[in-house]
This record gives structure tokens, C-alpha cells and sequence, in this order.
């Protein structure tokens, strides 16, 4: 694709009448409206089921499907009108997960409960064999465990004797069945909307974070991958140093990898992860890319991930196996945080564009690798992630002196700072620009999606229904254009 725009919006986010956004009739709307304001991109966060905190970073399976996104609306022929209409009202400004949870569950329970085999799940479950066994046979034992981590299961199912295993899938077949169901429908409803999104002329950026979490499906089914003992406690921790974000650093807490095991099968289970996740989008982040270079390792029971040691990754090795797999696969560097000129070497060799946020680029110093008179053209220019704060948020917490450099250099007042900066953004060189949805809205502070190093209250925010009108996009269809992302761009430099 030559210059482009998009947005960034998770689906939960999206208005629906079932707490949570999903796949049904507000995605498509939703992808109108990019089509109508000229955005041929639209940005994601991982799309597993999630575990610990709610965190699309926290899959409970790197293969698997968050089934909150599955639409009941779109279950016509296992879903009675009644049903559906008898979904009780949940919040609509906010997810509430603990709520949605188990009404979700309980109307999918019905829709199950009607569902008989056809040669599509038949296909479907002998194809994901590798992956859906082992997660829907590790959902179900989870829950047997009150959700507790697989650690604490009994020792038996915790590490995997094969009479046990056997024992508990018998006496559990039905319900193992149902989350391969699960996932049936989630991966159906979601190839049907890429391909109205393809359809549109609007493309699906997806993301892959690079760790998994310690409690899934990957971790108990393969845990010679990992730094774990014999029990599966976890030896070392991931996470970053002090950065921007944090002054303790970002201790996630998640399993490291076994580099060495996993260089003996030339990284085939990174293969399949990669392969799996193309499969769903058209591009794909990777998210931590500089843990390919080194990666930052906490010796467990850390409080913090003050101290820690940097440990060499897999390096170009990693990514020579995995075009020579894969073929040239769209994938984008998510190289943001402490990037050493190593780092940088890595992803110039293997030929991945970066990202450049431009809330990082006021700290006064000219040679600012994200201001836009220093940014090359094979990169991702963002006003802010889904890490950051709203763009207003932002300049609101900025201190005196810096905001009145930021408002010096965008050449605006405090009223005109959010047209300013989004201009700026979109005019860069970058190849792509994403901006998230809060920033076109001009949304303040309390309406951002994460906070790292906060435990609760993340990956709640909903868009208002009354938003999503073309009213609200038309500043961002004629930066577009103007600023040549788009169709367009040619008849708006002739005045058509």
C-alpha cells in the first residue's frame, strides 16, 4: 500500500446492546464509516481470549479466539428473538467484565445446546487440532479449578498424566466440545467480517504480544518452551526497566522463553503462532520487538522489574526461519521503549517498518527520533497507543514550561491544540498514520484504554453510539486527503 490512514479501535469497544462490542451489525457500521472517511486501515489489539486483568496482552491461548466478541445476533438459527431480546442491559459506557462474562456464557449455552455437527466443524477441528484440543481441554479444567492458574491444578491434570487426562476428557466431553464450538463460531463470524472490511477497501492491522501468559494453554501443553520447573512456577519474569511509562519499570509477570529449545525445530511453534495470526488480518505488529534483539529478564518473585539482566533473543535467525516459512509477511516492529542502535540494525535487516508516537517527540531536543522532520518513511506515525493517554489528556498533564513549547512549536492554543497535532501526524512522512479513536473525538483523559502498571480498570472504554457518525470524521477524511493518504489525494490537489 502506498501513504495511508487509519484508526485504532478495539472491537470491545464498539457500541453494542450486550456489554461488550462484538462482530454483529456495529462492526460493519463501523467499517462504513472508515470506508466513508477515506481511512483504508483499521487497528486492532490481539484478539485471544483474555485472562488476568481483563488484558488482550494476557491470552489464555495464543491461538485461540476472544469469544466475548461473538455476536448473539448473528446465531439466528440457535438463537430465539426472545433470547436475544431477554440479554439483560448491561452498562454501555463501560465494559463490565464481570458481568458480561457469565450472561455471555449463558445465551452461548443455549445457542450450544441446538448445535449439531456439520462438515464445517468437522473441518474446522480437525484443522486447529494442534491448538484446540489442548486449549478447550485446558478451559474446562480451569474451570473445574474455580479459575484458578494451572499451577494451582491437582498434580495429575497440572502436569498432564496421560490417565488423568484421559479420565477428565471422557467424563467432560460435552463441555470440551462446547468451547471448540466456541471458537468455531468466534473464527466464522470473524472471517466474515474481514472480508466485508477487504470488501470496503479497508484493511485490519492485528497485534501479537511477544510473551504469552504464564496461566494458558501454551504454558501447560508446552512447557519445555519456557523457564519453568517441574511444577510450571516460573523461574524468570518478563518485563521492561524504567521507561517512560514507569519509573519501577513494567514487571508483566509473563514466562520466558526457552530460546535454545526452541532454536533446535528452527522456532516452529513461532511459525505456527505467526502463520495463525496472518490468517485473521492483513498486517500484523509485533509487539516488544526489541525482546528479538534482548529482552529484559526479573528473577522471580520480583516486586518490581527494577532489577533484572538483559538476555540475548533469537535475533535475525528468528526471522530468516520465519520468511523462509511464511514468504514475505506483512509485519510491522512495535519498537518503542529503550531501542539500542542493535535493536535498530535488527529491524532495518529483516525489513520491518517501526512505529513513531508523536507524544514522544516534545522533549526539546531537535534531534528527537518522533518528530516528523526526522521520521523515514518506513514507519507508523501514531498521535498515541493504546498505552498512552488521550492525546488531550496528554497536553492537559503536561507542565507549564512543556506545554508552552508544545503550543510554540504546533503554532495553537490550548483550543487548537488537538486539530494542530493531528495535522502534524498526519503530514509526516510515515507511510502509515494511526490515530486512535479517542484522539479524532478529541476525547479527554479519563477516556484512555490503558494505564500500565495499574492492575484493574483497563480495557473498559466504549465508544458512545452517538459518536459514530460521518459529523465526527470529517476532519480526519480531509487530512487524509489532503496530506495524500488516500484515493482522493490527486482530485484534492486539483481543488475537485
Amino acid at each position: 500500500m502506498n501513504r495511508a490512514a487509519g484508526i485504532f479501535l478495539h472491537p470491545t469497544s464498539l457500541p453494542s446492546r450486550f456489554g461488550i462490542g462484538d462482530f454483529g451489525e456495529s462492526s460493519r457500521r463501523w467499517i462504513d464509516l472508515l470506508a466513508a472517511s477515506h481511512q483504508q486501515l483499521w487497528q486492532v489489539c490481539p484478539l485471544g481470549p483474555t485472562g488476568y486483568g481483563d488484558s488482550p496482552y494476557q491470552c489464555l491461548c495464543s491461538f485461540a479466539g476472544n469469544t466475548l466478541l461473538i455476536a448473539p445476533t448473528l446465531l439466528p438459527d440457535l438463537l430465539t428473538k426472545d433470547e436475544i431480546q431477554d440479554f439483560p442491559h448491561l452498562p454501555d459506557d463501560a465494559v463490565d467484565y464481570g458481568r458480561v462474562i457469565p450472561e455471555k456464557e449463558k445465551l452461548f449455552l443455549k445457542a450450544y445446546s441446538r448445535f449439531r455437527d456439520t462438515p464445517e466443524f468437522t473441518a474446522f477441528c480437525e484443522k486447529q487440532r494442534p491448538w484446540l484440543d489442548d486449549f478447550a481441554l485446558f478451559a474446562v479444567i480451569k474451570a473445574r479449578h474455580e479459575g484458578r492458574a494451572w499451577v494451582g491444578w491437582d498434580a495429575p491434570l497440572r502436569l498432564r498424566f496421560p490417565h488423568a487426562l484421559g479420565k477428565f476428557q471422557e467424563a467432560e466431553k460435552d463441555t470440551i466440545r462446547f468451547h471448540k464450538f466456541l471458537q468455531f463460531i468466534f473464527y466464522r463470524q470473524w472471517a466474515e467480517l474481514h472480508a466485508y472490511a477487504k470488501s470496503k477497501g479497508v484493511r485490519i492491522i492485528g497485534d501479537m504480544p511477544y510473551y504469552v501468559a504464564g496461566d494458558s494453554s501454551d504454558t501447560w501443553s508446552s512447557p519445555h518452551l519456557f523457564e519453568l520447573d517441574d511444577q510450571g512456577n516460573q523461574l524468570r519474569l518478563g518485563g521492561v526497566p524504567p521507561d517512560y511509562f514507569s519509573e519501577t519499570g513494567q514487571l508483566w509477570g509473563n514466562p520466558l522463553y526457552r530460546w535454545d529449545i526452541m532454536r533446535q525445530d528452527g522456532f516452529a511453534w513461532w511459525i505456527r503462532r505467526i502463520g495463525k495470526a496472518l490468517e485473521l488480518v492483513d498486517f500484523l505488529r509485533l509487539d516488544h520487538f526489541r525482546g528479538f534483539d534482548s529482552y529484559w529478564a526479573v528473577p522471580g518473585g520480583s516486586a518490581n522489574a527494577v532489577n533484572g539482566t538483559w538476555e540475548d533473543g533469537p535475533g535475525e535467525e528468528f526471522f530468516t526461519a520465519v520468511r523462509k516459512a511464511i514468504g514475505e509477511a506483512a509485519l510491522i516492529a512495535e519498537d518503542l521503549g529503550d531501542i539500542t542502535p542493535r535493536v535498530e540494525m535488527l529491524r532495518r535487516r529483516t525489513g520491518l517498518p517501526g512505529m513513531k508516537v508523536l507524544q514522544f517527540a516534545f522533549d526539546g531536543n531537535p534531534d528527537n527520533i518522533y518528530l516528523p522532520s526526522n521520521v523515514n518513511a518506513d514507519s507508523i506515525m501514531y498521535s498515541g497507543t493504546h498505552d498512552n493517554d488521550t492525546s488531550l489528556g496528554w497536553f492537559a498533564s503536561l507542565g507549564s514550561k512543556e506545554r508552552t513549547f508544545v503550543s510554540r512549536y504546533l503554532g495553537c492554543t490550548g483550543h487548537t491544540f488537538i486539530e494542530r497535532f493531528l495535522r502534524l501526524a498526519y503530514q509526516s512522512p510515515s507511510r502509515f498514520c494511526i490515530i486512535p479513536l479517542q484522539d479524532i473525538l478529541g476525547l479527554p483523559g479519563k477516556d484512555r484504554m490503558n494505564t500500565p502498571g495499574s492492575e484493574s480498570g483497563n480495557w473498559r472504554w466504549r465508544v458512545a453510539e452517538k459518536y459514530l457518525h460521518e459529523k465526527y470524521f470529517t476532519q480526519a477524511a480531509d487530512f487524509t486527503d489532503v496530506y495524500g493518504r488516500s484515493d482522493r489525494a490527486a482530485d484534492t490537489a486539483k481543488g475537485a
